[in-house]
């Protein structure tokens, strides 16, 4: 089992930025790859940003390229997601996942344990 706790979320502006953390325990942190998903309301939970075991290997959606940026600590068995130039559009639940697997999936379905979340929002 793996546990994961988000934080970070709050309340922004627009132009603002936020990071958001999620710390792991549990099994091997670095076996993981992470992700970083987020569902807006009456909206499909979607891929935002995942990060290989070893940060080589990195992929985020466009909407948020140049904007945000995803990084992990693996002493420390935390991921991030730095968001700057936040947009309203960016407003959901935020949500960290791990996926037992070699590569970077976008799709919900190949992820093994997930947070609870944690709530952006961003104002005009």
């Amino acid at each position: 089992q793996v546990q994961l706790v988000e934080s970070g979320g709050g309340l922004v502006q627009a132009g603002d930025s936020l990071r958001l953390s999620c710390a792991a325990s549990g099994r091997t942190f670095n076996n993981y790859v992470m992700g970083w998903f987020r569902q807006a309301p009456g909206k499909e939970r979607e891929f935002v940003a995942g990060i290989s075991w070893n940060g080589d290997n990195i992929q985020m959606t466009d909407s948020v390229k140049g904007r945000f940026t995803i990084s992990r600590d693996n002493a420390k068995n935390t991921v991030n997601l730095q968001m700057n130039s936040l947009k309203p559009e960016d407003t959901a639940v935020y949500y960290c996942a791990a996926a037992h697997r070699s590569a970077i999936f976008k799709t919900l379905r190949w992820y093994d344990y997930w947070g609870q979340g944690t709530q952006v929002t961003v104002s005009s």
